[in-house]
């Protein structure tokens, strides 16, 4: 059994996502608009969170932010109407782990839900090394720094970050194709999922982010390297490192 926050204005909406949660052995909460979500999750507790963007106050996308900055990584699922490209990777880049248009089929929100729930739940890996759920690699190492996908940890040189789902599977498809040049196109496809055409700024900010958790100068990368008109490069072991 999973406790679970529902953030949502529509009260229909809310209390017939609350009696379904409940009815699947979850523990279900309500929360009517963002201050109340926020002053709500500061408690700790819960195991995900179902978020609105459209909320009166401080909207799904402030919320998500805030909870981030705070250093709280409950999983998110968002719930938007506005079900564009560019809100959806907006969603990610605030720190959201999926997302889900309105109108939508309970029995998909159900599968979101349970699925980001399984994963905050894999187990480390107790057999081959290097090897985590589902036969991913569940960590690696480049720098001084040291990813742990399955942990949702990065670790470099006196510090430790916590990583949404979201920026672990960023970080892991980059890693699968270390040294290879990915397009901004090839990561809207793969790791958000997103096929239409999009402002490729928001997966810009959200390069600028992680280079926060990666470089020791941010302002001038060296390992996730911009490859100018085309998108972005993973070099592990820099040129100038020897």
């Amino acid at each position: 059994m999973a406790r679970i926050l529902i953030v949502e204005d529509e009260a229909h909406l809310a209390q017939g996502l609350q009696f379904n949660l409940q009815a699947e052995g979850h523990e279900a909460a309500l929360a009517v608009d963002g201050e109340a979500a926020l002053e709500v999750l500061r408690g700790g507790g819960f195991d995900a969170v179902v978020l609105d963007v459209m909320l009166p106050g401080k909207n799904g996308f402030a919320v998500a932010r805030e909870l981030r900055a705070a250093g709280n990584f409950v999983p998110l699922l968002m719930l938007t109407a506005r079900s564009r490209a560019e809100d959806v990777v907006q969603g990610f880049a605030a720190g959201a782990d999926d997302y889900l248009a309105k109108p939508f089929d309970l029995a998909v929100l159900l599968a979101r839900l349970n699925a980001l729930l399984r994963r905050m739940t894999w187990p480390h890996p107790a057999g081959a090394a290097g090897t985590g759920a589902q036969g991913e690699q569940a960590e690696f190492g480049f720098g001084g720094r040291r990813i742990d996908f399955d942990a949702l940890e990065l670790e470099a040189p006196e510090r430790k970050v916590r990583l949404t789902l979201m920026e672990a599977d960023l970080l892991r498809y980059l890693v699968k194709n270390r040294e290879r040049i990915v397009s901004r196109k090839e990561l809207l496809e793969q790791v958000w999922h997103v096929r239409e055409d999009t402002d490729t700024r928001a997966i810009d900010n959200f390069i600028v982010r992680l280079r926060r958790y990666i470089e020791d100068d941010p302002s001038n990368p060296r390992y996730l390297q911009t490859v100018r008109g085309v998108g972005y490069r993973f070099a592990p072991n820099p040129k100038d490192e020897g």
